[in-house]
């Protein structure tokens, strides 16, 4: 039987590679997988899954018009092999929560695996649109883990950084990489504006 699984963690956690490793698993099998991944949050453009550590795969990028159960359904009755044996979603805490809908219709009527991957909490510790419906939906939850940027614990939270500095302010959507983002445990978090917060009061 299908399920929606939401395979979620911080940053530098290895979600697109573990994606382009399912992908890579199926289709030593000769089985056909789909990849999606939202159309402005691509590292390496809007139509590649990119990882850090180099490998990258093709995707169908997603808008917030895409119709996720429509676009699936119609790579169904395309020539060539017509079963898709698994459905993978990249940066999926980008989606909207129509999208997460959709994809729980690809699960229960097309009885299609839909495996996706992203971020839970942005670097306010706020829940995203799309995690939070993934989170409210999905059939089976789990961490990929990742350890803190600054010690050896378990990393849970991401801190935005501007000229160096620590940031808990601005739109919730910036893309960026290890310039712009660290994954971090709660202490080390809350250690960053706990020493900003003594830095400015100085002043």
């Amino acid at each position: 039987m299908a399920q929606l699984y939401y395979k979620y963690g911080t940053m530098n956690s290895g979600k697109s590679f573990e994606i382009i490793k399912v992908a890579h698993n199926y289709e030593e099998q000769g089985k056909r997988v789909l990849i999606y991944s939202p159309s402005f949050s691509a590292r390496d453009g809007a139509e590649l899954v990119g990882s850090r550590v180099g490998f990258e795969r093709a995707a169908i990028p997603v808008d917030e018009q895409t119709n996720l159960y429509e676009s699936v359904k119609s790579h169904l009755s395309t020539s060539g092999p017509k079963q898709i044996y698994c459905v993978l979603i990249d940066e999926a805490q980008f989606l909207k929560k129509h999208h997460i809908i959709q994809l729980t219709q690809v699960v229960d009527e097309l009885n299609i695996p839909v495996m996706a991957f992203g971020l839970k909490n942005d670097f306010q510790n706020q829940l995203f649109e799309g995690s939070y419906n993934l989170l409210v939906q999905a059939d089976k939850i789990e961490e990929i883990k990742t350890i803190c940027w600054y010690c050896d614990r378990k990393a849970t939270m991401v801190i935005r950084f501007r000229d160096g500095q620590p940031v808990n302010a601005g739109a919730q959507i910036q893309i960026g990489g290890n310039e712009d983002y660290k994954p971090v445990c709660r202490r080390c978090y809350n250690q960053a504006f706990r020493s900003q917060n003594d830095s400015d009061s100085e002043e």
